[in-house]
C-alpha cells in the first residue's frame, strides 16, 4: 500500500487545528498526490478539485463541518472535503456501484449537508439553511461554496439577491479560477482589496469599533466613520455587484495562501451579516498535465498518472455524430443555429463553434435562457438547434411549455445523456425526459437506436416537422444493430412464428431486447421484438393497429422512470397482458450503465429470467 506521508495520520478535521502552516502546506501536496492516484483507477472530477484543495483544507480547519453547513455548488470539488471527513479509506470505490459518491450525500456522511449535482443552487440552499437556523434559535455557520462557472447561471444571482438582502450570517465563497481581475479597477483596486482582507487591517477595524461603543457619542463617530469610508470608497473603488446586492465584500484574495485563507475565515465566521469572500485558485493545481489543459482533465475515465490522458481519438459517440451531422446540415442551410450551455464538448459541438462561429451560442450554465432565446431564434425564421443533457432540460420545463410549445415554435431539443448514464448517479441519469417531454401537447419525440438513424431523424427534425422537436440519444457510442428503420414510427425488428411474447423497446434499448430474445429462443421461448421510433400526441391510430399486431403478452423495456412511460401507455391501448420493466418509480445509486442495467432488472438476461420466471408461473398455475 502507497504511503502519503502526514495524510496518513489524518483521521478527521479536528487533527487538521494542531498542524503548523507548513504542516498544511505539505498535507495539501500529500492530497493533490492522492486524489491523482485515485481518479487515474477510478475515474471522476480531477481539475475542480486540484484547484480547491488549501481551501477545502481551510474550511475543515475553521468550521466544523458536523454542524457548520457547508455547501458546495455542484459538489464535483468535494473530493479532499470526503477525504477529510473519513471516506479515504472508501475512494477506491468513487463512482462505482455501491461504493462512494462523487457528489455531497448526506447518507454517507453528516458532513454532507444536503444533495448535489447541479450547478447554481447552493447559495439558495445555503440561505434556507440560515432561515432555518435562526428560526429554530441554534448556533451553526452556513457556508456556500460557488465557483465561476455556476455564477453564469440566473439561479445564483436570485439566491444572491435575496441573501444580500436577508440580513442573515452567511458566508458564500467565490471560487473564481478563471483568473481575471477587470482591468479598469487598476492598482489601487488590488491594494485597497489587499488591506481589506489584510488580517491586521480587521482586528484594527473591530477594536477600533468596539472602542467606540464604549465611549459617549461613540456610535454617532462611528456612523461618520463609515459614511466617509462609503464615500471615499465609491470615489476610488467602483462598488462590486455583490455589495450593491447587499453583501460585505472581500477579495479576490489568493486561495493558495493557505495561512491568508485561513486568518480570514477566521475573522469572516464572526461577521453577523452576509459576507462575500472572493478567492482566486488554479483549476488543476499542482498536476501539470492537468494545469496546462484543465478542461480536459475536468472529468475523466480511469487514465494513466505517470503519462497524463490519451489524446487519440476514442471511439465515435451519439453526441459526435450529432455534431458532425448538425455541420453538414448547416453547411448548406445558413438558418441552422446550434444553442447549448456550458457543454460545447459533451454535446459534440466543438466542430460546429469552429466551423460556425457566428451561429454557435454557449450560454452558460443557464438552461432556460437557451431555451427562450432558441424560442425567439425560431420566431424570427432560424431554426435552432438546442443540445442539452437530459438531466439539465429538466431545469428548462416552463420554457419548453411557455416560449416554445404554445406558440409551436420549431425548435430542435438534441437530448444528449438520455436513459442511464452510470456513474455520476440520480442527479445526473436521464430517466425523466420521456415523462416531461410526453406531457407538452405539440412536442414530438424521436428514438435513434444507431448513428444512421440519428442523422436521418436530425435532418427529419429539422425539415419535414414543424412545432418542437426533441431528438433523445444516450452516452456513449451505437451497438450491434446498426439499421435505419426511420422510415415507420414502429417496425417489427425480430420476428418468430407463433410468438410467446412481444418484446417492445426504443432507442438504444433495442440492443437489450434483441440480446433477450435470443437468450429466451435457447430456453425454446420465443419472443419478437418490436421497436418504436417516434412519439407524438397523435398516436391513437397507431396505437391501436399496433396493439392488435402483439402477441397476447407484451413486455415494454425502457430505460425511463414508470410514471408517464411509453409502457404505460401501451398498457392502456393492449387487451392482453403487459409488464412493464423499466427504472421504476426511484432515484438510482450510481455505478457503470451495465451494473445499472441490471440493478433495475433492463440487462438482457434479466428480462430474459424475468420472462421465464413469469411464464413458469403461468404453467404451474394452468397446471
Amino acid at each position: 500500500m502507497k504511503h502519503y506521508g502526514i495524510l496518513d495520520n489524518i483521521t478527521g478535521p479536528a487533527d487538521l487545528r494542531g498542524l503548523s502552516y507548513e504542516s498544511l502546506d505539505t498535507l495539501c501536496a500529500s492530497l493533490r498526490e492522492f486524489i491523482v492516484d485515485s481518479v487515474s483507477h477510478t475515474g471522476g472530477h480531477l481539475a475542480s478539485n486540484l484547484g480547491v484543495v488549501e481551501l477545502a483544507v481551510a474550511l475543515e480547519r475553521e468550521f466544523d463541518s458536523s454542524r457548520d453547513r457547508i455547501v458546495y455548488d455542484v459538489g464535483h470539488q468535494s473530493y479532499v472535503h470526503k477525504i477529510l471527513t473519513g471516506r479515504r479509506d472508501r475512494f477506491d470505490t468513487l463512482r462505482q456501484y455501491g461504493g462512494i459518491s462523487g457528489f455531497m450525500k448526506p447518507e454517507e456522511s453528516i458532513t454532507d449537508p444536503c444533495i448535489t449535482g447541479h450547478a447554481s443552487n447552493s447559495v439558495s440552499v445555503a440561505l434556507g439553511m440560515a432561515h432555518a437556523r435562526t428560526l429554530k434559535n441554534q448556533k451553526y455557520h452556513v457556508v456556500a461554496v460557488i465557483g465561476d462557472g455556476a455564477m453564469t447561471g440566473g439561479m445564483a444571482y436570485e439566491a444572491l439577491n435575496s441573501a444580500g438582502t436577508s440580513g442573515e450570517p452567511l458566508l458564500v465563497i467565490l471560487n473564481d479560477n478563471n483568473m481575471s481581475i477587470a482591468r479598469n479597477v487598476g492598482g489601487l483596486s488590488r491594494h485597497l482589496s489587499r488591506l481589506r482582507v489584510s488580517p491586521r487591517y480587521l482586528h484594527a477595524k473591530t477594536h477600533v469599533k468596539d472602542s467606540l461603543a464604549r465611549i459617549p457619542g461613540g456610535a454617532v463617530v462611528t456612523r461618520l466613520i463609515s459614511r466617509c469610508k462609503a464615500r471615499l470608497k465609491r470615489i476610488f473603488l467602483p462598488a462590486t455587484l455583490f455589495e450593491q446586492m447587499g453583501f460585505t465584500y472581500f477579495g479576490p484574495v489568493d486561495g493558495h495562501d493557505l495561512k491568508s485563507v485561513c486568518e480570514l475565515l477566521a475573522q469572516v465566521k464572526g461577521m453577523k451579516k452576509p459576507v462575500l469572500l472572493h478567492v482566486m485558485t488554479q483549476k488543476g493545481r499542482g498536476y501539470a498535465p492537468s494545469e496546462q489543459h484543465p478542461e480536459a482533465y475536468h472529468g475523466v475515465s480511469p487514465f494513466d498518472a505517470e503519462a497524463g490522458l490519451d489524446y487519440a481519438p476514442g471511439k465515435k459517440d451519439f453526441s459526435a455524430c450529432m455534431g458532425e451531422t448538425l455541420c453538414a446540415l448547416a453547411e448548406k442551410d445558413a438558418r441552422i443555429c446550434a444553442v447549448t450551455a456550458a457543454m460545447p464538448s459533451g454535446t459534440g459541438l466543438t466542430g460546429f463553434a469552429a466551423q460556425f462561429p457566428d451561429r454557435f451560442f454557449d450560454v452558460g450554465i443557464a438552461e432556460e435562457h437557451a431555451v427562450a432565446m432558441a424560442a425567439g431564434m425560431a420566431a424570427q425564421g432560424l431554426l435552432p438547434v438546442a443540445a442539452i443533457y437530459s438531466t439539465f432540460l429538466q431545469r428548462a420545463y416552463d420554457q419548453i411549455v411557455h416560449d416554445v410549445a404554445i406558440a409551436r415554435l420549431h425548435v430542435i431539443f438534441c437530448v444528449d445523456r438520455a436513459g442511464i448514464v452510470g456513474a455520476d448517479g440520480a442527479t445526473h441519469n436521464g430517466v425523466l425526459d420521456i415523462a416531461f417531454l410526453r406531457s407538452v401537447p405539440g412536442v414530438k419525440i424521436f428514438l435513434p437506436a444507431n448513428f444512421a438513424e440519428l442523422r436521418s431523424m436530425l435532418s427529419r427534425a429539422i425539415y419535414h416537422e414543424d412545432g418542437p422537436v426533441a431528438i433523445r440519444y444516450p452516452r456513449g457510442g451505437e451497438g450491434d444493430f446498426c439499421t435505419d428503420t426511420t422510415e415507420l414510427d414502429i417496425v417489427r425488428v425480430r420476428q418468430t412464428a407463433q410468438p410467446t411474447v412481444s418484446l417492445l423497446s426504443y432507442g438504444t434499448m433495442i440492443e437489450q431486447a434483441l440480446a433477450a430474445a435470443e437468450l429466451l429462443e435457447k430456453r425454446q421461448i420465443f419472443a419478437e421484438v418490436w421497436k418504436l421510433n417516434a412519439l407524438d400526441d397523435n398516436m391513437e391510430q397507431m396505437l391501436t393497429g399496433l396493439t392488435e399486431q402483439l402477441a397476447d403478452w407484451c413486455v415494454v423495456i425502457e430505460d425511463v422512470v414508470q410514471s408517464g412511460s411509453v409502457g404505460e401507455l401501451i398498457a392502456s391501448h393492449h387487451k392482453g397482458r403487459t409488464d412493464l420493466l423499466n427504472t421504476g418509480d426511484r432515484f438510482l445509486p450510481h455505478g457503470s450503465v451495465q451494473e445499472i442495467y441490471r440493478h433495475c432488472g433492463i440487462d438482457a438476461e434479466s428480462i430474459a429470467d424475468f420472462i421465464c420466471q413469469e411464464k413458469g408461473k403461468g404453467e404451474t398455475a394452468h397446471g
